[in-house]
């Protein structure tokens, strides 16, 4: 395809607009458009974390694509930042992946056995040892896996520094206009039809909207079988001394965060669309932020919030061409690891498009692929 032709992207979230970013700096001419506001659903709700190893079983084409997204991150931030303005709050703080019953710890030794081959340091440690790393751990902590290298950052200004980005290499961003139709010729889909009956002419489409991408099986008459997966997370305020790693333990995380909380996360719900905050759901963050964290139960809840991720049956990205069409291709699935995927999904997508040939690193996450590429549904990034 040549460099000229231009992309219609549905989805405002980090993912669309972190393929308008790569594609206008490609000089392709692309269109954003969004049923909300930009970056206003999953992309906001998320908790940033930078943190691969815990969606990872072990090597493999799944553990390639998250590491080499995770790799970009430290270069990308500094050029997003100077092309946006706009600061992310990117730091590498570390991570902590803690155990308080010693029956739980040959677990964690076989997912650190699982994790060497992946190439970042890790660090077992005794109890006393990650209190010494970490003093606000709770006492009946007996071991803990210590890896450096993982960081995290301000999720919402990410996909604003894409957007802003983007606009400001020419991307046009269009806000609350949700497609309800689609024109087609044989195997090209010609435009896009909004709910107030209007046609925006399409070269090229991309389909990136989160988790309400399942809505385009009808248009396009494939199968995406993508499905909101509510996650429940709480602010706190942080405790005295403060919280200064990310802390993963009892299928949950705690992330101190650059305006002085402590955000907790996060619940894994299939619930349909309903954004709703449930006792229970607040109720067990609550808990498991304090059995890890003492201290924590004197603090303040600052705030409360739910996203809805984009889940996929093996909890994997759909990535690549949509079958039987010549000029759509999908971007979604991205699960609980969206930010952490949006700096390598933007820049093999954009070269996907612009050269029509699919990066190796993306094509085992085509539509239909193998069954097992090593992923797991474990703590993701919120």
């Amino acid at each position: 395809m040549p460099s000229t032709t231009g992309v219609v992207i549905v989805g405002g979230g980090v993912i669309g607009c972190s393929i308008a970013y790569h594609l206008r700096k490609a000089g392709v001419p692309v269109t954003v458009i969004d049923q909300g506001e930009i970056g206003a659903a999953a992309s906001s709700a998320a908790a940033g974390l930078l943190a691969p190893l815990g969606s990872l079983a072990g090597p493999g084409p799944f553990a390639d694509l998250l590491l080499a997204s995770f790799a970009i991150f430290p270069s990308l931030v500094q050029e997003l930042e100077d092309a946006s303005g706009i600061r992310m709050e990117y730091e590498q703080t570390g991570a902590l992946r803690v155990v308080r019953n010693p029956r739980n710890v040959p677990n964690l030794r076989k997912r650190m056995k699982a994790w060497q081959p992946l190439g970042l340091r890790m660090d077992w440690l005794s109890g006393e040892e990650a209190r010494k790393l970490e003093p606000t751990l709770a006492p009946d902590v007996c071991a803990a896996l210590y890896a450096a290298e993982e960081s995290q950052i301000k999720a919402s200004q990410v996909v604003k520094a894409f957007a802003q980005a983007a606009a400001n290499l020419g991307a046009t961003l269009r806000t609350h206009t949700r497609i309800t139709g689609i024109q087609q010729q044989h195997d090209r889909v010609t435009a896009l039809i909004t709910s107030l009956g209007e046609t925006i002419p399409c070269n090229q489409l991309v389909v990136a909207s989160g988790a309400w991408s399942a809505q385009w099986s009808a248009l396009l008459k494939i199968e995406l079988a993508v499905i909101p997966q509510r996650g429940q997370i709480l602010a706190l305020r942080q405790p005295i001394p403060p919280l200064r790693h990310i802390i993963f333990g009892e299928a949950a995380y705690l992330a101190p965060k650059q305006d002085g909380t402590v955000v907790v996360g996060a619940t894994k719900e299939e619930v349909g669309f309903n954004k709703q905050l449930t006792a229970g759901g607040v109720a067990w963050l609550l808990s498991t932020a304090n059995r890890l964290i003492p201290s924590l139960e004197q603090s303040t809840i600052e705030r409360m919030w739910a996203g809805l991720r984009p889940k996929t049956p093996d909890n994997l990205p759909i990535l690549g061409p949509a079958p039987g069409w010549q000029n759509v291709t999908l971007a979604t699935g991205h699960s609980s690891v969206g930010v952490m995927l949006s700096a390598i999904t933007g820049q093999t997508l954009a070269a996907l498009l612009v050269t029509g040939v699919a990066p190796e690193l993306i094509r085992p996450f085509a539509l239909v692929r193998p069954t097992d590429l090593s992923a797991e549904d474990a703590h993701g990034e919120w």
